[in-house]
């Protein structure tokens, strides 16, 4: 049940209809736009949404109980704030959607629709479709602590504690050539290879300044390290555009260890017992008295 003021519902009940929808989205890094699909600009809540941008909703599912809804929303690659690079690069990911129902002769008298998540964007060569989800979403998301023998933390995050200070840890390095969109080269020293799988690379110039990939595969090549990407580029660096690489972690306690030397956050239980200790039986003097199994 809504609580709606009586200006909006002489608005939604009078014979004529003036309304409209209208979409404000603010993404993780703060940025936020408004779009609607008026045939002008309409200013709600105090954001500016601009008309003729291409975008239009559909129909949004909700149900009783926890069960997670939602929508899609498509458009053209046409607004200047919605560019395909900025999609392809993950910009948009997890970003939060106010959807609002707005009276455009009188655009105080919006309604707040439903709040959701962009999910899931699949891009055309001239259109794409984002998926919304409601917050219900949020319940499926994993939470608490996992009994594993590897780190449940994030290299570099609160819990992990590690900070990236110097190299070879985080280096700025430039593009060589021959570069793609899911392969970098650059010259990082005399690391061997491996040293930066589970890493990210940042673009810092260049036409794709801004973006950045998490890194899937590390080969040494000579002089030359090759970087191959989970995820492409919506931009191929160009040689001499400028890189920030950042070192890579497997959640192993030996790397913990040997790599960054920060055991003592390590968070995970490098010492459970395994799938073979769980399933075996006692045998005399095999020394299974309940005691630590690390010596």
């Amino acid at each position: 049940m809504r609580d709606l003021s009586d200006s909006v519902r002489a608005s939604l009940t009078r014979g004529e209809t003036s309304l409209c929808t209208c979409w404000r989205i603010v993404r993780r890094d703060g940025v936020t736009m408004g779009f609607t699909d008026h045939d002008r600009d309409l200013t709600v809540a105090g954001v500016l949404h601009v008309a003729g941008s291409g975008l239009e909703g559909g129909a949004f599912e909700t149900t009783l109980g926890l069960a997670v809804g939602g929508a899609e929303a498509s458009g053209a690659l046409s607004a200047a704030a919605l560019t395909e690079e900025d999609l392809a690069n993950g910009l948009y990911d997890g970003a939060q959607v106010e959807i609002r129902r707005v009276d455009w002769s009188a655009p105080e008298n919006a309604v707040l629709i439903d709040v959701a998540a962009i999910g899931e964007v699949k891009r055309g060569a001239r259109a794409f479709t984002a998926e919304l989800r409601t917050l219900a979403h949020e319940l499926d998301q994993e939470r608490g602590r996992l009994y594993r023998a590897q780190c449940d933390a994030d290299l570099g995050d609160a819990r992990c504690g590690f900070a990236f200070k110097s190299e070879p840890f985080v280096m700025e390095r430039s593009a060589l050539e021959n570069c793609s969109a899911y392969t970098l080269r650059v010259a990082l020293g005399d690391e061997g290879a491996g040293w930066r799988e589970g890493g990210r690379v940042v673009i810092l110039s260049g036409r794709g300044a801004g973006a950045s990939a998490a890194v899937r595969a590390h080969r040494v090549e000579g002089a030359v390290h090759a970087l191959t990407l989970w995820t492409p580029l919506a931009r191929s660096p160009a040689a001499g555009d400028r890189l920030r690489v950042y070192a890579g972690c497997d959640k192993r306690f030996e790397t913990c260890r040997d790599k960054f030397s920060n055991m003592a956050n390590f968070r995970g239980f490098p010492h459970m017992p395994g799938n073979d200790h769980v399933i075996g039986y006692g045998l005399r003097g095999a020394g299974m008295d309940g005691g630590s199994l690390f010596k």
